[in-house]
């Protein structure tokens, strides 16, 4: 049996898999879940208590003050790592709250 197309590497076929499913934003969003403790680290990760997101907004709730008032300090470069690791710009702004 013939085929007449060449053969492509995996990653190729996979990143126009991605361009091309509807669900692209929903799957990016929670690329940046998953990679939360990654980007942040494991003890930003554990002091987490719940992330979600409000459509493009990135919610952290955290365990008391001092670690939303250093998330929200580093809220910029936080968004600028996850959107850099998911590749485009899924989050557009991060919001902590104790």
């Amino acid at each position: 049996m013939a085929y007449s197309r060449t053969p492509r590497a995996l990653d190729s076929l996979l990143k126009d898999f991605m361009k091309n499913i509807p669900q692209r934003g929903e799957l990016k969003r929670g690329m940046v879940l998953h990679f939360w403790p990654e980007v942040v680290g494991d003890r930003v990760a554990q002091a987490t208590k719940k992330l979600h997101f409000e459509r493009e907004r990135l919610i952290v709730q955290v365990e008391n003050e001092m670690w939303r008032h250093e998330l929200h300090a580093n809220r910029f470069s936080i968004r600028k790592k996850l959107n850099d690791k998911v590749g485009g710009d899924p989050v557009k702004d991060v919001v902590v709250r104790c």
